[in-house]
């Protein structure tokens, strides 16, 4: 949807609120406004809800697969789609809305003031890179498949993946692109991550490891595929693999 279009929802219904309000002052018509005219606000308030649900339903599948992962723009879209629904929920069922929707407001905006802390401070998100905005756009097919093919030289002829403390802005800067493009094709071109389609080439090497150099422990080959440590190794492989590099191990045996 183009940006300008939410200036036809929200200025029509910012003049007609205005105008209601003065025509027909709270103070003045508490009995009107408590029963109909808010009941009123809440149902837009619902629809929009729905709508934006209704959106980022391909969101929520991808939060739900086992193999995708959100970017940190999907992240702060799913917080405040279900912060906004805590909120209403809360003014509309409950008695009490004075004191629980207080508290709700207040950690709601506490949590996303973290979140977006965290985005700040984090190197590899690419929320406030300057080519955000243009995430409704589509990666053009040639462009797409020459990242897809440069990926492929960096991964399995130079082995970029080994490197242990690899990171999204350093394969960005191999293939000179912006780290928000590179984050952009992996999710949308691939549906995945960059952590987890790192891994998936490190898990790739280290069966062949494991079947090819009996002589090395799981350790070692979970070092030389670029695992920091053996617990992130295990927990890798088995997520991607569905069981562990030990049982793998000993079924080829």
């Amino acid at each position: 949807m183009n940006q300008n279009m939410w200036y036809y929802h929200i200025i029509p219904f910012i003049i007609i609120i205005s105008i209601t309000w003065f025509l027909i002052p709270y103070k003045a018509y508490k009995s009107l406004w408590s029963p109909y005219l808010v009941r009123v606000i809440y149902l837009q308030w619902l629809i929009y809800i729905i709508i934006s649900g209704f959106h980022l339903k391909d969101t929520f599948k991808k939060l739900f697969a086992k193999n995708k992962k959100l970017n940190d723009f999907e992240v702060l879209l799913v917080s405040v789609f279900i912060g906004v629904t805590i909120i209403w929920v809360a003014y509309f069922t409950s008695r009490y809305t004075s004191y629980i929707v207080g508290a709700l407001s207040f950690s709601f905006v506490f949590y996303l003031l973290l979140l977006l802390g965290f985005f700040k401070r984090n190197k590899n998100s690419t929320f406030y890179e300057k080519g955000a905005k243009y995430t409704n756009k589509k990666i053009g097919a040639p462009k797409a498949a020459s990242i897809a093919n440069q990926l492929d030289i960096l991964m399995n002829d130079k082995e970029l993946y080994k490197s242990p403390d690899l990171k999204l802005s350093d394969v960005a800067h191999e293939l000179q692109i912006s780290p928000h493009l590179l984050s952009q094709f992996l999710n949308d071109n691939i549906g995945k991550g960059f952590s987890l389609f790192l891994n998936e080439y490190r898990i790739e090497a280290a069966e062949k490891m494991i079947g090819l150099k009996k002589h090395l422990t799981l350790e070692a080959i979970g070092q030389e595929c670029g695992f920091k440590s053996n617990s992130t190794f295990y927990s890798a492989f088995k997520k991607i693999k569905g069981l562990t590099p030990a049982k793998f191990k000993r079924r080829l045996d």
